[in-house]
This record gives C-alpha cells, structure tokens and sequence, in this order.
C-alpha cells in the first residue's frame, strides 16, 4: 500500500507512532490537538489540583518528576513547584550522551529550584554495549534510553515511597492522537513494554536472553547484575506503595515553545548553541546528541521521515508554521546522514561506517522503500520520488525479495 501523508501536517501512514486518516485526508495526531482550543484549562487546573492534594506530604516528597535538564522538565518543574506548591523530588537516568549545554542545563536544575536531585549513571562501559546491541537488534542505539527514563525513576518512587509520578506530554497523543484530551492516559507497566520499549525489556538484553530469542552472535556479556537499573518493580511493591504515574498535557495546554521560553526567561536554561544536522529546532533533545543526529536518521532509515518532521508538525499544530513551510524543512533535513554526530558514536562504539550501513539496511521498512539499480528509492511527501543512497545489503542477500516491486 503506497503512503499516505496527512494533508494539514506532514505525517506518513507510516509514522513510528500509529496514526489513522479520517475522510478528509486529515491524521488523528491534528484531530486531537484541535481539541486543545475546545478545552476549558481553568476547569483541569482545578482538576489537577484537587488530585495533587491527594499525596501532599508533610513529612516527605509530594511528587517525583523524572527530568532530563530539557526545556519540558523545566517546565514540569517549574509548574509543580510554583504552581502547585508541591515539593518534588527530581530524578535523572543519565545516559552518558548530554550536549555540554545540556549537563549544564541539567547540574543546574538542584541550584535553580532548590530542590533535591538524583542522578543516577549507569556503567559507561555497559552503556557502550547496549549502544551497540541496541542498533544491531533493533536498530536503535538509545533503546538503553528509553528503558532508563521509564524504569528507573519508578524504582525510585518505590524506594522512597513517593506515589504520585509527574510526566510531562503523552507522547503517543501528542504525534499521533491515540488518545484523546478526555481520556487522561496514565503510565502503565504495559504501556512502557508495548509502546516506549518497542516490545523488549531488560532481560532481552542479557546473553541469556538472546539465546532465548535466537540471536546468539549479538552476545555482549551483559548480565542480570548490569542492568538491575533497568528492572521494573514487580506489581507487589507498586501496589504497596501505591505508584501513579500522570501526564501534566492532560491538565495544561502543553506547547514545547513555551515551555523553553520560560525556562530562559526564568531559570537560565540554555538552548543548544550549534545548530542540529538534521532539524531546524534547537530547544529539544539535549539530553542526547543522538536523539536529534544518527538516532533519528535511523528513524528516517526505518520509516521514511525524521525529526524535522516530527518538529514541523507539531508547530504546524499550534499555528506556528505553515505546512508548505513544514515541507520545506522536512525536504532540508529528514533525508541528511549528520556526519558529525555519526563519527562521534562510531567511535564510541567501535564501529565502521560500512558495518553501519549494513546493518541499518536490514532495519527499511518495505512499505516505505524500494530498491531500483542498486538504489534506495522512497515516494516524497512533495510528489515523486527520489533516491537516498546505496544499498548496502549483500546482492545474494535473501532480503532483497522484501523491496522488490
């Protein structure tokens, strides 16, 4: 079935957050951000503010906030501290892969809101291993991310028995509009398997594990003992404590753009001071150079779009940019292997550039690619189509057969 591209932003069918198309051509990730302009955000405050009563500690922390140093958990900060009055704990799963601008940005949270921060760093050598098993089982290098960011600050609500867990956007909603703004979508042991570990969990990531699913080769030496960081708590504990995790989109009319601007304007947080290869935005993803660099051109690899995409859109939703001019950056960037960036993580990894290309060839989706003359060819979301490079993939490679037409 050929792509389809939503005709108010710029979304393919083939989105890594499953979206759908109503009769008009129209994505459901618009269709629910155009209820932000129908809701009555006074009544959520208030909403929120009566659930938040519920876990005020007078003794202790009211509320945990997972935060990377971003312009969001600023923000998420900045709304439970001075807005809801609530005293939090901060906590950080460091993946080793901060710009300069955001370890800076991150140090600084503990001195600019007075509060108490953990930070947690996992092994650098482990982290090095998962990198490299993270791309050559699923093609995404910061899979050891994701894991992180969603296990390891519920181990920390459950040590020190902190119930209330505050996220920032529902991520799945916000790009794709799996949910709607009426459905106040809460973090789940299911949802972080499903959908933010793409199907895997830790133990996937174990020598043992690969044998069970068949992967031998990929062996890194990792054990159970190397990733206790990324084990979740076992229903027993959370329900002793009594875990809740809640999404501060569902109760403030979430924007990225603001949330930057006051944290500049408040707080002195930075925006990254070089331009990204692979996107117009310099406010998102300091946490990790890769997100915006060779993480994302994976993405680009696997579905056919990146982050410029991913930045058009939501700013085409708030009325910030056109989508013609969403065209135009996803025509800039979307397509653009970020040199710098991929030789930082080659290195760090001990990988070449021709063992990249091989394996991130086994990663296209066939709904997306084709190959022609020895040539990976994609439709564009302007019209026609065009070719992004050799095929890497052996001529007697039986995987081939997936992209012919």
């Amino acid at each position: 079935m050929a792509i389809r591209y939503c005709r108010k932003c710029v979304y393919p069918s083939s989105s890594a957050a499953p979206l759908t198309f109503d009769e008009h051509g129209i994505c459901s990730g618009c269709r629910v951000s155009e209820q932000v302009a129908t809701i009555d955000w006074s009544e959520r405050r208030a909403m929120m503010e009566e659930l938040v009563d519920q876990y005020r500690n007078p003794d202790g922390y009211d509320v945990l906030i997972p935060v990377g140093g971003g312009k969001d958990s600023y923000f998420q900060t900045h709304f439970a501290i001075k807005e809801l009055k609530l005293r939090p704990l901060l906590v950080t799963y460091h993946g080793n892969n901060f710009l300069p601008e955001g370890e800076a940005n991150l140090q600084r949270m503990r001195e600019e809101f007075d509060a108490d921060h953990i930070i947690f760093r996992p092994s650098q050598d482990v982290l090095i291993r998962m990198n490299r098993l993270g791309f050559t089982l699923h093609g995404d290098m910061n899979w050891h991310n994701h894991c992180g960011i969603k296990t390891y600050p519920i181990q920390t609500a459950v040590r020190y028995r902190i119930p209330l867990i505050l996220w920032g956007e529902y991520g799945w909603m916000d790009l794709g509009g799996m949910f709607s703004y009426d459905d106040f979508a809460e973090f789940t042991a299911k949802t972080r398997v499903e959908h933010d570990l793409h199907g895997f969990d830790w133990h996937d990531f174990t020598d043992a594990g690969l044998e069970r699913l068949g992967r031998p080769e990929l062996k890194q030496g990792i054990t159970p003992r190397d990733l206790h960081w990324a084990q979740y708590p076992g229903d027993d504990e959370i329900d002793e404590v009594g875990v809740r995790g809640i999404y501060l989109g569902f109760y403030d009319a979430w924007d990225g753009n603001r949330n930057a601007r006051v944290s500049e304007a408040l707080y002195r947080w930075e925006a990254a001071r070089q331009p990204f290869e692979r996107t117009y935005r310099t406010i998102s993803n300091l946490d990790d150079m890769h997100e915006n660099g060779i993480h994302d051109y994976m993405k680009f690899i696997k579905f056919g779009y990146g982050r410029a995409s991913d930045h058009s859109c939501k700013d085409i939703r708030l009325g910030l940019m056109s989508r013609e001019t969403g065209v135009e950056m996803v025509k800039k960037y979307d397509h653009v292997k970020p040199r710098r960036d991929l030789e930082r993580w080659l290195a760090y990894v001990g990988m070449s550039e021709a063992e990249f290309d091989a394996i991130a060839d086994t990663f296209r989706d066939p709904r997306v690619w084709r190959i022609v003359a020895n040539e990976w060819v994609k439709d564009n979301l302007w019209g026609g189509e065009s070719a992004y490079g050799p095929v890497h993939l052996a001529a007697n490679d039986p995987r081939r057969a997936r992209y012919a037409r």
